[in-house]
């Protein structure tokens, strides 16, 4: 197998879906054969030292270096390329894995120009976003994608939004899902959930749980604004919401609003490690994603570790999502502005045991069967071998 060097902006203990994505990506092939290029500097999760203090304790190579040079120094990118040539030559890097087409790309195209080294472009839908708001951002992303051996999806809708911009790269096209930890499948201590249970409180409670970042397009307001209905046939009721984000005080403060004070557990970020025995502590899983100023879902690794936990789930209709949770057998859509709908959605499967059940076994043989990791590296042996 190939040498690789996986170069992200995003890595655990950074907490997100591109840094879980990164990491498990790492984890599925051999170790002695992949090199982590990650940021050492401190950021909203971890500091330089907890950083450096997990990165010990992976079984793969990871090498910490700032990334970018500061704003006022253009192009950014030269120190990223700089650090990407010494690592080429000193690990005999033989496939370098791309996460962020802009301004990792750039790098990339001038590496491959003077060691030869082939690259591979992974997209996850913001990067796209960012890269086409002007012309010269889109010539750029036309450039890099030139200049990739394939280009990489995590769902078959942004595969699509991309072709749609950029559709004469159509052959390189290949989509490769993200896989929910296998830990994901396997129910916690009962320990550690009677502690959880009672931490929070929620003997003879029903849980709704919604893990994600505070952010525009992920639905927190409707689900607010239709809980009040919810709960005349659901009086005990309890919403965890784990994660943070921009919008979080606008979140606070809606819940206020709604007197629903008693109802919402706000756990806030969680590292991912600690994540799997919340979805053990409910009964449906709710994330009313909706596309927000042309930003949608790409799929949701949320989704997918909800499924392998057997939770039956309630989504908004967006982008990939529908690639995630198949409507009607691993869970529901919905459109997150109808609040009937959603409204209908939740309370069915709160109060259909039977028919909530059917669908968290169906959610969770599906990531059994289709959403394993092993299975879609192998989408990349031509690459590897």
């Amino acid at each position: 197998m190939k040498k690789i060097l996986l170069i992200t902006l995003e890595h655990p203990p950074t907490i997100g879906g591109i840094a879980t994505y990164c990491h498990d990506l790492a984890m599925t092939l051999p170790p002695d054969q992949v090199v982590v290029l990650a940021s050492a500097e401190r950021d909203q999760y971890a500091t330089k030292n907890e950083k450096l203090a997990w990165d010990k304790e992976q079984p793969y190579k990871i090498i910490r270096r700032r990334l970018l040079f500061p704003k006022f120094i253009w192009p950014r990118w030269l120190r990223l390329a700089w650090h990407i040539g010494r690592i080429v030559k000193q690990e005999k890097i033989e496939l370098i894995f791309v996460q962020h087409v802009l301004p990792v790309g750039y790098a990339a195209i001038l590496i491959k120009k003077f060691f030869k080294t082939p690259f591979l472009l992974f997209s996850h839908g913001t990067d796209l976003l960012a890269g086409t708001a002007s012309g010269w951002k889109k010539k750029m992303v036309r450039l890099v994608s030139r200049q990739a051996e394939q280009i990489i999806f995590n769902s078959e809708s942004l595969k699509g939004r991309y072709r749609r911009v950029l559709p004469e790269f159509g052959k390189k096209f290949l989509v490769l899902y993200p896989c929910p930890d296998p830990e994901f499948l396997k129910p916690p201590a009962a320990a550690e959930l009677g502690r959880l249970k009672t931490q929070y409180a929620l003997e003879g409670k029903k849980v709704l749980l919604s893990v994600s970042r505070l952010a525009e397009g992920k639905g927190f307001p409707h689900l607010i604004n239709a809980l009040p209905e919810i709960l005349k046939k659901n009086p005990h009721l309890v919403w965890f919401i784990i994660g943070d984000g921009p919008k979080r005080d606008i979140i606070i403060k809606l819940i206020r609003e709604r007197n629903l004070q008693n109802i919402v557990r706000f756990v806030g970020e969680v590292p991912h490690p600690n994540l799997h025995a919340y979805y053990y502590l409910a009964d449906l899983f709710v994330l009313l994603t909706h596309p927000d100023e042309g930003r949608e879902e790409g799929l949701g690794l949320v989704f997918l570790e909800a499924a392998a936990a057997g939770l039956p789930i309630v989504a908004g209709r967006s982008g990939g999502v529908e690639e995630a949770v198949l409507d009607g057998q691993t869970g529901l859509i919905v459109e997150a502005t109808n609040q009937s709908e959603v409204i209908k959605a939740i309370s069915s499967l709160l109060s259909g045991k039977a028919y909530a059940a059917g669908l968290g076994a169906a959610a969770k043989k599906r990531i059994q069967t289709e959403f394993v990791w092993e299975k879609q590296v192998g989408k990349l042996a031509l690459w590897l071998e």
